[in-house]
Parts: structure tokens; sequence; C-alpha cells
């Protein structure tokens, strides 16, 4: 694809329009709670666009949007976590993407999103559980986060609600977060990369197209990011709490909604 291609938009102006105030609602999430940016974006934009031309894409703006918030929070990553974490999700998001061959796929993220909105629901509800942070609660969070990613692509709704759980100050908690998905992200892009070439020329992974999608949304998803920045600086503990654990719910309804519209259309 020439640099002109590049620059030709990729949807029709009113559908363009639209997934750009999407991308950049996505971008004000993630500025201020350090994720959700993939959630919300898949939701809003499967409406006018096909999951499987926007997940390669949506990879890329991750990786993007981490190395644009790195540098602000690298101090205030817990290290402890994020290397138990990372490691947990190194291991099990293969078990989870393996285990789709053997059970149904939408019953199972259905009933995992389910548990993870009951779980949100709960502690928004001001229910006290408070994790030790152990190396083996640690490392079962990052298990279970991985877990979860490879089955449903929801482990960070997973890991945030884990760690909600912590003692952790707001600032440690969307740190860790950020350096996370990172991690996650550049594994499953790196994945997606290696697939077979007959795979790649189906234009569902990476390819001419992908960077065109991401090149397009990039600067909506950095101008929503600045402006969830701003607003997470002035948020006391409680409240950053507090919003987290809405979004959390509502990100964890949509992966309930979406799933039971699947089973209801199969």
């Amino acid at each position: 694809m020439t640099p002109a291609e590049l620059l030709v938009p990729p949807l029709a102006p009113a559908l363009l329009a639209y997934s750009l105030c999407v991308v950049f609602a996505a971008g004000v999430v993630r500025g201020f709670a350090g994720f959700g940016f993939s959630a919300v974006t898949v939701a809003g934009l499967s409406l006018v666009v096909s999951p499987a031309l926007m997940v390669p894409a949506i990879f890329m703006l991750e990786i993007l949007a981490s190395l644009s918030q790195l540098r602000g929070i690298a101090r205030d990553v817990d290290l402890p976590w994020l290397g138990w974490l990372m490691l947990g999700n190194l291991l099990f998001i293969p078990l989870g993407v393996a285990l789709l061959a053997w059970l149904p796929e939408t019953p199972l993220r259905l009933l995992i999103g389910a548990l993870l909105m009951a779980a949100a629901l709960l502690l928004r509800a001001g229910t006290r559980a408070t994790l030790v942070p152990t190396r083996a609660v640690r490392f079962a969070a990052g298990l279970v986060s991985g877990f979860i990613n490879g089955v449903a692509a929801i482990g960070g709704i997973a890991i945030a609600v884990l760690l909600s759980t912590t003692a952790m100050a707001p600032a440690a908690l969307r740190a860790t977060m950020i350096a996370l998905l990172l991690f996650s992200d550049v594994v499953s892009l790196a994945s997606a990369a290696l697939m077979p070439a007959a795979a790649q020329a189906s234009g569902h992974l990476l390819g001419a197209g992908t960077l065109k999608w991401a090149l397009w949304l990039a600067p909506a998803m950095l101008a929503g990011i600045w402006w969830g920045q701003r607003s997470f600086k002035g948020v006391s503990p409680a409240q950053f709490r507090r919003h987290v654990l809405n979004l959390l719910v509502a990100l964890a309804a949509v992966s309930v909604a979406r799933s039971v519209v699947s089973l209801a259309m199969a």
C-alpha cells in the first residue's frame, strides 16, 4: 500500500466520524484508568466494522497508548506485582486459548463475564475483600488473568478486579495496569505476526489495512488519553476506586451482552 493509499479514509465520512468518537472515548477511559481501551473500542466499532479487521489495529493502538503513557507512570509501577503478573500471563494465555478447542467459546465467555461483573458489583456495593500481596497471591493473580485473557480476551478486566481488592495506591494500580497491557499486547501482536502467510493474506491479521486503521484512529486515541490523564490528576483515591469499579461493571456488562447476543444468533 502506497503512502497515498494510506491517506484514503477507511470508511465513509459519517462512519469514520462515529469511529473517531468511539476511539476518543476509549482513549479517555485508558488515560484515566489505565485499561479499558480495547473493550470500549471493540464494543463501539463492532457495530460498523468486523472485529476481525479491527483487533490487530487495536493491538497496535494499545501499544502506542502504553508507550505514550510510559514516561509518566514508570516510577509508580509496582515491580513485584508486575513481574508475577507477566509470568502468569505468559504461562496461562496459551492454556486459555487451548481450552477454547475443547469447550464452547460463547458460553465460557458469558460465564467469565458474569462472574467478573458480580465481583465488581460486590466491591462497588462495599464488600470488603483484601488480598495480601504475597508471591503466591501475585502469581495466582497472574495465572487467573492470563487464563481469562486466553479464553475471553478480557484479562485486563480480571486483573483490575483483583488489584482493586489490594491496598495498592491509585497511581500504582494504574501504572501497573499500563505496563502489563504493554507486555500482553506486544506478545499478542508478535503472535499475530508469526501466523502463517495464508492467514496474513486473508486480511484478518497484520497487513497494510491494519496500519491504515491504526494511523487514522491514533490521533483520536491520543487526544482521549491526554484528556483522561488530566482527569486522573484531580481525583482522590476513594473517587478513583469508585470510578474504576463503575467502569469494571460496565465493561463486564458489555462482555456479557455480547455473549448473550452471540448465543441468541447461533
